[in-house]
This record gives C-alpha cells, structure tokens and sequence, in this order.
C-alpha cells in the first residue's frame, strides 16, 4: 500500500486547502531567515503537494462518488446542514489539480524574480491558491462568497506589487470594480437566505424549486451572476481585466488569465446547474442572455486583442474574447456544453498561462512589452518565438490538444441545439485572437511587417522585470504547458467527461453521448487567422485601396477604445448597465 492509499478518502478534502495556508505562516514566521531561495522551494513543492491531493480526490470520487467533508464534525440534523462543508466531485477536484499545476509552473517561471520581499509574495500566491481551491470544493454560497473574496484581496495586493504609478492605477480599477461584485453577492446571498433559511446548495436546490417563479430568487440569481461575470470580465463587465493585466507581475497574469478569469465562469457553472435549475424562469432568461453575452464578448474582445500592440493587454483581451466562448458552454444548458466548457478552461489556461510568460521573458531579456518597438529584437530566443506561434495556431483552433477538445464539445453542443450565431462567434474569436498573437511572434521573432512611423511612436512603459533570471528557466514551464494542452488525448478525456460531468451538474443520467462540432470549423478559423496576422504584417506592401479598405472597416471599432478609458466611473457605469439588461431578461422571462 503507497503512502497516498493509506490516507482515509474522510481527511482528504480539507489538505488542499489547509496546506498551502500553513506553508504561508511557516513562511511569513522564517520569512528573515530564509535563504532567499526557500520561499521559491516551499511555494512550487507545495503548488505540486496540492495539485497531486486534488487528483487523489479526483479519482477516488470517480470510484465512489463526490466526497464530503463537514468542518468539525458538524453534519445535518434532520436532514438540514448546520455547518460548513466541502463537497467535491470528480470534476471539481479535476479543475482544483489544475490550478495547482498552473501555480507550480508560476513559481517556476518567477524563480529568483523577487529576492528582497521576504517571501511575501509567495505567501500572496498561496493564499490565492488556497482560496481558488476551497471555491472549487465548497458546497455553501456563503463560504463561496468568502473564498471569492479572499480571491480578491490576494489578487489585489498581487496586482499592485511593485507600487508604481500605472499598478496602483490598474489595483484601483480592480478593486474598486470587483469589490462592487462582491457587494452584489453578498446583497443576492441575503435575498436567497430570505427565502430558503439556509445557505447550503442542497437546501438551496430545494427551496428554489419550491419558489421556481419568485421575484426574489430572481433577484438573488441575478445579483450572484453579475458579480461572478465580473469575475469572468464578459461584456460589459470587462474594463478591469486589461487595465489589472498589464500592470501585473508576469507571473500574476499567468494566474489571473489562465485560472482566476474562467473561475469565475466555473462558479457561475455550478451555481446554475446545483442551485438554480429547478426555476425555468431563471433558465429561460439565462439561456438567452448567455448566448448574447458570450457570442458579443467572443467577437468584440477579439476586435480588441487585434487592435493591440501592448503584449500583455491584447492578450488580456484575448482572454476576455475566450471566456465568452467558455460562457456558451454555460448558456447552451446541456451536459456536453458543461463538459466542453470545462475541457476549454483547462485547455485555454496551459495556452494562456505559456503565452503570458512568453510575455514576460521579452520584458526581462528585451526591457519592453511593445510589439511594434519588438520588431526584430527576438532573434536569440527562438524558443520563446516558437512558444508564441504554437499559442496563437491553439488559440486560433488548431485541431489538436486539449484545448481544441474542449471547442469539439461546446461547438457540438451549440450545432446541436441550432445556435447559428453563437457557432459564427466561436469562429471569429478564435481567428481574431489567433491572429494578433501571430501577427506578433511574425513582427518580434522575424522582422515582419515594419509600420512606417509607428515604431517611433511607442507607448510609455513603466514595467520592468528582473532581468538576470536564466532564460532555459523561464522557458521550462512554458513550454511544458504547451506540451500538456498537446499531449492529452481525445478518448480519455471524452470518458472523463461522460463519467464526471453528471455529478457535476448534479444529474443523474448522463448524456448517451457527446455531440462532436463540425469538422472543419477549427481549421476555417485557423485560416482566417493566418489571413489576418498576414493582412497586418504585409501593410507595407499592399496596394493603397486594399489598405483604405481596411481602415475603413476598422474605423467603427475605434469606439470601443474610447469605451475603454481607464476611468472607473465609465466601468461602474457599465456595470450598472448590465445589471439592469440581466435584470431585465429576468422581469420579462
């Protein structure tokens, strides 16, 4: 028997939590007395002690069930839960060991980047990751509530870590924004306890369906989604994401795109399916506002990633353009569209978090992040170049990998229930956001696409990275993400699926089988990425009325970088907009 066997399936659920939060306070008491690389040791080992607990969990909820845990032995009465506990399925644990992982490749990459800090921001980055993982495992709304909020503070503090001008800007923008979605979740967790007397997601589930037409239930739904779309940055929630992104750490932007974004989506997921679906009021109104919201926020956070020349912030905005192709997978209700979405959110965040630290090993050997001044400047790390090109044909729906598993199901999922429009913008969101990371590995690693002018115009960087860090170093994790998003292969994960989706959702028959996409979706996206990244490095060389044209047609789309202005009144502005557009489905559904 090996040593994981012997320990009992009743003590597991607590550890992935509980370790990294007593790596912290071992941290923070020996923080002056340790070798300035044990921080970096204890947070990886621990990253990889938490992820390998979550797929112990995983598997032995696959045998047996989800597992439950009740903090001090508090278990129901009657029936009715009086204490706080964890409920985990196979799923659950699945994205839990996933966040882990992508933790464990942070640490790697950020190796040596803070040496004077005393182990802080490690200790930041456990408590985020503590934090992420009770979300994932909570059965309670209003524990969800509170590990959303120490989401919140960690990500804060995070954001704002090096204290200069443009981070303390783009920290306010964050926490002014998404302190609001926590009100709002507090606000609709006291409606649903109005009405239910209790905040546990079984009693919920119940007391829902009893009250399925309710004003006030609606209400609480609607409060709760807003705060966690906020989370997620779809549209109009999104302003805070790319302000927050490009200020950020590198190595806290491969957490906050590739984890912290689609979590927000996970809990949405889980909320909707577990609490709220026994009201078809809120299902009607969902349905139709998540196949609006998603397919908008698909094809306009592409436009914008396009529009970048900002590494960081367009691939902030390419983030934002994918997690409305995740919220399909919500809005299609169906367990194929649950399952995809949560193969895309893996998938999507191996991408995304390799992309970021490509990102960040230009600013720490090339001292900037802007893609026009970059021009020719990676030759010497090729490695790095072929990482980006590698992201941006995955992220443009190469057929092949994890991440491209995940769109096989929403598409299919989405064909299947005849969302026309919704197919087209996981089309386009794929192409666009594909095509401005080509566009700029093709500038950066090859020299294409010289802009007459433009490269002397460079925006102002304040950002800086530790810039002595070994380079194979920064390369490693990155290039292991990449080869995990390949490596996973297409039955095994089409089994995961159809065995962990149903307890998931809380059902309890699953899907006879999964709907696949059209075949050749993926490869037309990939296509139009191709034509768009080579569009814009040819400009040069293009005859005047092909240029006119395009300019013409990019003309409109100026509108949403007037939209985009760095004042947090226009953000709370949207948000109250969109507030009162969900609110409103809901009043007429």
């Amino acid at each position: 028997m090996s040593l994981l066997d012997a320990i009992p399936s009743s003590v597991l659920p607590p550890l992935p939590v509980a370790i990294p939060l007593a790596v912290c306070a071992l941290i923070l008491m020996l923080s002056k007395r340790l070798h300035h690389y044990m921080p970096d040791i204890l947070a990886t080992i621990t990253a990889l002690v938490a992820s390998g607990l979550c797929v112990l969990i995983a598997l032995r909820a696959t045998e047996s069930g989800p597992l439950v845990y009740w903090f001090g032995g508090w278990t129901p009465r009657d029936g009715h839960a009086v204490g706080i506990g964890f409920q985990i399925d196979a799923a659950s644990a699945w994205i839990a060991a996933f966040i882990g992982l992508l933790y464990a490749a942070a640490f790697v990459f950020a190796w040596g980047y803070f040496t004077n800090v005393h182990g802080h921001f490690q200790v930041l980055m456990l408590l985020f990751l503590a934090a992420m993982t009770g979300f994932c495992f909570t059965r309670d709304l209003f524990n969800l509530f509170v590990w959303f909020e120490v989401m919140s503070v960690a990500a804060f503090a995070l954001t704002a870590y090096r204290l200069e001008g443009s981070a303390l800007s783009g920290a306010l923008n964050f926490t002014v924004t998404n302190s609001l979605a926590g009100f709002m979740m507090l606000g609709g967790i006291g409606l649903i306890y109005a009405r239910a007397g209790t905040l546990d997601f079984e009693g919920l589930r119940l007391a829902v369906a009893a009250n399925a037409r309710d004003p006030v239930v609606a209400a609480a739904f609607c409060l709760i989604a807003v705060a966690l779309m906020i989370k997620a940055a779809m549209v109009p929630f999104q302003f805070w994401l790319a302000d927050a992104h490009a200020v950020a750490p590198s190595p806290v932007s491969v957490i906050f795109s590739g984890a912290m974004v689609s979590l927000g989506l996970f809990g949405l997921a889980k909320l909707t399916w577990v609490v709220f679906s026994g009201s078809d009021r809120i299902m009607a109104a969902l349905a139709d506002a998540m196949i609006g919201l998603g397919s908008l926020t698909a094809i306009l956070g592409g436009v914008m990633a396009l529009r970048q020349r900002h590494l960081k912030r367009m691939l902030a905005f390419s983030t934002i353009s994918h997690a409305g192709i995740m919220i399909l997978g919500i809005g299609v209700l169906s367990q194929a569209g649950a399952g995809g979405l949560l193969v895309y959110l893996v998938g999507h965040g191996l991408v995304k978090g390799a992309l970021f630290m490509v990102a960040g090993i230009l600013l720490a050997t090339r001292a900037s992040i802007d893609e026009i001044g970059l021009r020719g400047l990676g030759r010497g790390i090729e490695p790095a170049g072929i990482a980006m090109a590698l992201g941006g044909l995955l992220l443009a729906g190469l057929p092949v990998g994890l991440l491209d598993q995940g769109t096989h199901l929403m598409q299919g999922a989405l064909d299947e229930r005849g969302h026309r429009v919704a197919l087209v913008a996981t089309v386009l969101g794929c192409g666009l956001t594909g095509a401005a990371v080509l566009r700029g590995a093709g500038r950066i690693f090859l020299g294409w696409g010289a802009v007459a002018g433009d490269e002397a115009r460079a925006p102002s960087e304040d950002e800086q990275e530790k810039a002595d860090r070994p380079l194979w170093l920064m390369l490693a994790p990155c290039l292991v993400l990449l080869a995990l998003n390949l490596a996973a292969p297409a039955g095994p994960v089409e089994d995961l699926v159809r065995n962990a989706v149903p307890n998931f959702l809380h059902l309890t028959e699953p899907q006879a089988a999964l709907p696949h996409g059209i075949a050749w979706l993926p490869w037309l996206s990939v296509v139009l990425a191709v034509a768009l990244a080579g569009y814009d490095l040819s400009r040069g060389h293009l005859p005047r009325a092909l240029l006119k044209l395009g300019g013409a047609t990019a003309s409109p789309f100026r509108l949403l970088d007037v939209a985009h202005s760095g004042l947090i009144g226009d953000y709370v502005t949207w948000i109250v907009v969109g507030l009162a557009l969900l609110a409103g489905r809901l009043a007429l559904a």
